[in-house]
């Protein structure tokens, strides 16, 4: 395994992180357990979770994966400090598929909110205090979850950024979070917790998760910059496209238990133009001797900007493949490759 900074900290994280969205719906505990022995062993301690899961979203199995690894950690007391722990509050509800059943529709970043989040999740972690804890999306109407463009929507409210902030600060004072992050954010937004922790001396956000594959590369154009100047990287999901760039859906393929075989919300990806791409991608990898799904994931694991690829597993032979990408050195030729593919069609699914 190899290891990066997360920020500006002195924590080391695991390249390959272990993203735990399905345990709970298409994951039973005992395979959640059997997960992460399987990851830890083989070198991985970054393990991302968050209130919401599993997906899709739904109040019946809310908080049910934390649960699981909750009672992981419960099994194994000695192991705790084995693991760079993340999990994240969600975000108001501005999007229709954004959950409703998490506090109500007007969930948002403001001390009540927090306090209740981060509370119920350390419960359902079974520990006191988690090493990253991440804003899951923005507390405004923005580019996210597979918007094409910025929406111009004059929202009726939303917390400062400097107040969310402020509260995080108090639970780091507290013990209870480490490290602050924020997912699904845009370059305004970073450059807003920036300056508003220089502003206030408050503690800087240390990563951002975000969508990044082959069929989305939006995070070079802003974001990147960020991780280089001001050491905020990036913590990147969906590195296979919800499993469309493993290659098991080419030719109109559904196999039974698959994620886009099972629930009809995960449509980001199926669009006319990213099944093309994902074909060319496809063909790409196995031209140069290489499953697909390596491939794609060694394409992540080579970017400069990444902290941790956090891969997605509903079966251990899955997890035994991403995990061994961390292997897989793609050559100049296949990155150049890669590039011209991308030029020819740049962010089929952003």
């Amino acid at each position: 395994m190899q290891y990066r900074r997360l920020g500006d900290t002195d924590v080391q994280v695991s390249l390959i992180g272990l993203g735990t969205m399905t345990w709970g719906e298409q994951n039973t505990e005992r395979d959640a357990h059997a997960q992460i022995d399987y990851a830890l062993d083989h070198g991985i301690t970054l393990i991302d979770t968050a209130e919401m899961y599993p997906v899709p979203p739904r109040a019946e199995t809310q908080g049910s994966t934390e649960r699981y690894i909750g009672t992981w950690i419960a099994q194994h007391r000695g192991a705790r400090d084995r693991i760079v722990l993340a999990t994240k509050i969600a975000g108001p509800a501005r999007q229709p598929h954004n959950p409703r059943h998490i506090r109500g529709e007007g969930n948002q970043f403001d001390r009540k909110n927090l306090t209740e989040a981060l509370h119920d999740s350390l419960k359902r972690l079974q520990t006191d205090y988690v090493d990253l804890y991440q804003l899951h999306w923005p507390d405004r109407s923005t580019m996210t979850f597979g918007r094409p463009a910025y929406p111009w929507i004059d929202d009726a409210y939303t917390v400062p950024i400097e107040e969310t902030l402020s509260v995080l600060a108090d639970f780091v004072k507290e013990g209870k979070i480490r490290h602050i992050g924020v997912s699904n954010e845009t370059p305004w937004g970073v450059a807003q917790f920036m300056r508003a922790s220089e502003k206030l001396g408050l503690p800087r956000i240390v990563s951002i998760q975000n969508p990044y594959s082959l069929l989305n590369r939006t995070f070079e154009a802003g974001l990147s910059e960020f991780a280089h100047r001001e050491h905020v990287g990036l913590l990147a999901y969906s590195p296979l496209a919800f499993g469309w760039l493993s290659g098991k859906y080419e030719g109109g393929a559904r196999p039974a238990g698959a994620r886009i075989s099972l629930f009809e919300r995960f449509q980001r990806y199926s669009k006319p133009q990213a099944i093309q791409a994902t074909s060319r991608y496809v063909e790409l990898a196995k031209r140069h001797g290489l499953s697909p799904a390596q491939f794609a994931l060694a394409f992540v694991n080579s970017r400069p900007f990444v902290t941790s690829n956090l891969i997605g597993a509903t079966s251990l032979d899955q997890l035994k493949e991403n995990i061994a990408s961390v292997d897989v050195k793609l050559s100049p030729e296949a990155l150049a490759e890669i590039d011209a593919l991308h030029e020819l069609q740049p962010n089929p699914a952003p």
